[in-house]
C-alpha cells in the first residue's frame, strides 16, 4: 500500500517557476489533477505531497519542465500534457531530449522546433536520409514539419527548389462541381501546403520564389514524366496515391534531392478497389537502405488536447471491431463464428 510522502523541487530561478506554472498556476493544476498530487509554491521551491508513486511522477515531472524552461523552452499545455505522459509511461530519460535545435524560423521570427521525442526522430530522419516516410495521425507536425526542412534546407542552399504536391482525390465532393479552371479546382486540394508556406517564408517572399519557379505547390499528377534534381520534394496526404501513383513519384528523384512522404493510413479516400500507395510503399521498402520510415503517434499530436482523445476513441473503436466476430445464419437461426 502507498505511504503518504513530501518531496521539494528547487527551481533555481524564479523566471523558470513563473513559465512553470503558466497563466493563472493552469499547468500546477493539470499536474496535480493528471497525477492526483498536491502542490504548493515556497519561494523558489515546490512542496509535492500525496502518495508515494504519484509524487515521485510529479516530481519527475516538475523537474524536466524547469529544465526546458532554463533552456527557454515554452511551457505550453501541450508541452505539460506530454511531459506527463512520458513519465506516465517511465520514459523519463527522453524528457532531456526535448529541448532541441531550431529547425526553421517563421516569417514572423517564431522558431520552429520538433516538439515531441516523436518528431525529433523524424526531423533526424529526414536530415539522414534521402527518402523519409512520415506516418500519423493528423496533428502529429507530418507535413509541417516536413515544409519547415524544406525551407531550411532552401535557405541554406544545399536544395535549388521546393517541390510540393498531393494528390487531388476527391473526398465527399466532385472535382466537377467546383468553380474555375483546372488550377481553381485543384488549389483547395493543396491549400494546407500553401498555409505551411505562408507561414515560413510570408506571402510575399512566397510568390516572389513561386514565380521565379524556386517553389512549385502542384498536384502529383503535373509530376509525371520529370526528373526532379537538387529539389526538396514533399508527397503530402500519400495515402490517397494508388501503387501506381506511389511508384512513378519516388522515380521522380534525381540528384541531389531528398524526398518526403506524409500520410495517415486511417484516412484512405481511394474507392475500395484500389490499394493505397502508402500502405504498399510501407511494405515495399521497409528495410531499404537510405529510406527511412517515421511512424508518429497520438502521443506526438500537437494540437488541441481533444484531438489526441479524438483519435485515441477511433482507435480503441476500431480495434473493438476488428475483435467483434462474424455473425451467420443457420436455419432462421444466428450463431457466432468459432
Amino acid at each position: 500500500m502507498s505511504r503518504e510522502v513530501e518531496r521539494l523541487v528547487n527551481a533555481d530561478r524564479v523566471e523558470d517557476l513563473i513559465s512553470v506554472f503558466g497563466s493563472f498556476d493552469e499547468n500546477i493544476r493539470r499536474i496535480e489533477e493528471a497525477l492526483s498530487v498536491t502542490i504548493i509554491n515556497r519561494g523558489t521551491d515546490l512542496k509535492v505531497s500525496g502518495e508515494e508513486e504519484a509524487v515521485d511522477k510529479a516530481v519527475n515531472t516538475l523537474d524536466g519542465l524547469l529544465a526546458l524552461a532554463s533552456k527557454g523552452e515554452c511551457i505550453d499545455e501541450q508541452r505539460v500534457r506530454y511531459l506527463i505522459t512520458l513519465v506516465k509511461e517511465g520514459n523519463d530519460a527522453q524528457v532531456a531530449q526535448m529541448a532541441k535545435d531550431v529547425v526553421c524560423i517563421t516569417a514572423k521570427g517564431k522558431p520552429i522546433k520538433a516538439k515531441t521525442v516523436g518528431q525529433q526522430s523524424y526531423m533526424k530522419a529526414i536530415m539522414k536520409n534521402t527518402v523519409t516516410i512520415g506516418v500519423g495521425p493528423a496533428g502529429t507536425g507530418k507535413t509541417y514539419l516536413a515544409v519547415a526542412a524544406a525551407v531550411a534546407a532552401f535557405r541554406e542552399r544545399t536544395v535549388n527548389r521546393i517541390i510540393l504536391t498531393r494528390p487531388a482525390v476527391e473526398a465527399g465532393e466532385r472535382l466537377g462541381f467546383l468553380p474555375g479552371d483546372l488550377q481553381n479546382k485543384v488549389d483547395p486540394y493543396l491549400r494546407p501546403l500553401y498555409d505551411a508556406l505562408y507561414d515560413m517564408l510570408g506571402a510575399e517572399t512566397f510568390q516572389k520564389y513561386q514565380e521565379r519557379g524556386s517553389i512549385e505547390v502542384a498536384p502529383l499528377a503535373y509530376m509525371r514524366g520529370r526528373t526532379l534534381d537538387d529539389s526538396f520534394i514533399i508527397l503530402d496526404e500519400a495515402q490517397n496515391t494508388t501503387r501506381e501513383q506511389m511508384k512513378m513519384f519516388l522515380t521522380r528523384l534525381g540528384f541531389g534531392s531528398k524526398i518526403v512522404i506524409t500520410g495517415d493510413v486511417t484516412q484512405i479516400d481511394l474507392p475500395g478497389d484500389k490499394v493505397s500507395g502508402l500502405k504498399d510503399a510501407l511494405r515495399v521498402l521497409e528495410g531499404v537502405k537510405d529510406i527511412a520510415i517515421c511512424r508518429l503517434t497520438s502521443a506526438d499530436v500537437v494540437r488541441h488536447a481533444l484531438v489526441q482523445e479524438i483519435i485515441n476513441a477511433y482507435e480503441r473503436a476500431d480495434k473493438k471491431a476488428e475483435k467483434k466476430p462474424a455473425i451467420t445464419g443457420v436455419k432462421g437461426q444466428y450463431k457466432r463464428k468459432r
